[in-house]
């Protein structure tokens, strides 16, 4: 796939699957509305704030990285050439849905509400089966080797403290 096609099919993708998840979604469940802090704490507030302004950015990145390196999309119809394994997908195997549950999470606690919280809890159960029962045994048999050895070194959720360091090439330099 060429760039300008892997570019336009990530960006058809966004806008049908993360702003619909992360944004339509939670807008629909909670009309943007505040309710009283969680537990009284305004402080929950702020790490809502916190947690959007990580995960909003982290997601754009994450879906260039798969248009520009990868050469596709995270769209299983059209899926990558290449196995990123840059920028944050070097602390965590799956920063798209990691940033998505916290932009969704980060709602929920902007706007106290718990049936966004629960929202967010079902959208990481989806994830994590989808990652399960599809998407690992699938980068496995596309990638072989490549993918075990990026497998064993970089979390699938809980990203780690210093960035994996792949073997240099020409896809992730």
């Amino acid at each position: 796939m060429s760039k300008a096609k892997a570019i336009l099919g990530s960006a058809v993708f966004f806008l049908t699957a993360p702003l619909v998840v992360a944004g339509v979604i939670p807008w629909w469940i909670t009309r943007w509305e505040f309710q009283p802090a969680f537990f009284g704490v305004e402080l929950t507030r702020v790490i809502g704030i916190v947690l959007i302004i990580v995960g909003a950015p982290g997601l754009l990145h994450s879906f260039a990285r798969f248009a520009l390196q990868g050469l596709g999309t995270p769209a299983p119809l059209a899926p990558t050439r290449y196995l990123v394994v840059t920028g944050l997908y070097r602390f965590v195997r799956n920063p798209m849905y990691v940033a998505v549950v916290a932009v969704v999470l980060g709602q929920a606690a902007v706007f106290s509400d718990w049936r966004l919280l629960c929202y967010g809890a079902l959208c990481w159960l989806a994830f994590h089966i989808f990652v399960l029962g599809y998407e690992e045994p699938t980068l496995r048999r596309t990638y072989g080797t490549e993918y075990d050895t990026y497998q064993v070194n970089v979390p699938r959720w809980i990203p780690r403290l210093t960035p994996w360091q792949p073997r240099i090439n020409a896809r992730t330099s």
